[in-house]
């Protein structure tokens, strides 16, 4: 089984920058999708950013122009880079893959966003 592993996360003021990165335990090949998930307490997982082996990526609205997801399939990492931050970003971010052989979850990683 894979394990994910998160880092990154903090606190940053709003218009900021901030680059979430996510390891995964042993080679993860192609075929794959990795990305991102964020959740705020009492609310439900949103859908960030995903991106492909083959490089092809989508984003929420809401982070559009803000946010890049990109991977190193050599290193077997994905990373988020949040630019202009802003409060509501405030969340826990969760890394993922969707594999032919299953799915797996980081930890998560807190990001706040102060006004």
């Amino acid at each position: 089984q894979v394990q994910l592993v998160e880092s990154g996360g903090g606190l940053v003021q709003a218009g900021g920058s901030m680059r979430l990165s996510c390891g995964a335990s042993r080679r993860i090949g192609t075929g794959n999708v990795m990305g991102w998930y964020r959740q705020v307490p009492g609310k439900e997982l949103e859908l960030a950013a995903t991106i492909t082996t083959g490089g092809s990526t989508k984003y929420d609205d809401s982070v559009k122009g803000r946010f890049t997801i990109s991977r190193d399939i050599a290193k077997n990492t994905v990373y988020l880079q949040m630019n202009d931050l802003k409060p509501e970003d405030t969340a826990i971010y969760y890394c993922y893959i969707n594999a032919p052989w299953g799915r797996a979850w980081g930890q998560g990683a807190q990001v706040t966003v102060s006004s």
